[in-house]
């Protein structure tokens, strides 16, 4: 369970950054698109509420809940945030009558599925950015944090701060 003031920390991030890559985790053999959303709220419980694309197939074959990942990232922004939970396909009209939340209720409609993520894990990164650096040696430098990026699926300059 997330404290009050880590809950505050991570609502502010996630309300500035908004969009992350919503990626299901579920072992299962249907499973949710990995797809871009846009985080609607996140209330008091650590819980995240978004939309995604309604599948093709029937809702109703799908796991009502599941483990995700959402990677947050805005250009510009000096971090960036990694979030696992798990993931809740709210279908009932009347849990969806029920929310506190006016705006996500008139949103439901038939071309989306409301979701709901109980955060779980949260993973806060910093970027320091070094001195710019020109001509042949900052040529290198970029050539090798790119190589670094590539061969070890990590970004140098990034450290982990929570």
């Amino acid at each position: 369970m997330l404290n009050q003031s880590d809950l505050r920390f991570l609502q502010e991030k996630i309300q500035d950054l908004r969009n992350a890559l919503f990626f299901s985790q579920n072992t299962a053999l249907l499973r949710m698109a990995t797809t871009i959303v846009s985080v609607l709220k996140v209330d008091e419980l650590g819980q995240m509420w978004f939309f995604v694309p309604k599948p093709q197939q029937a809702l109703h074959e799908f796991d009502r809940e599941f483990p995700v990942r959402l990677e947050f990232f805005r250009k510009g922004r000096q971090y960036f945030l990694h979030v696992s939970g798990k993931a809740f396909i709210v279908t009932d009209p009347e849990e969806i009558n029920s929310l506190v939340f006016e705006d996500i209720r008139e949103q439901a409609c038939n071309s989306l599925v409301l979701i709901k993520v109980k955060m779980v894990k949260a993973d806060y990164f910093e970027s320091y950015q070094p001195a710019h650096q020109s001509g042949i040696s900052g040529w290198w430098s970029s050539l090798r944090n790119q190589l670094h990026t590539w061969m070890y699926n990590t970004r140098p300059g990034y450290k982990v701060v929570a």
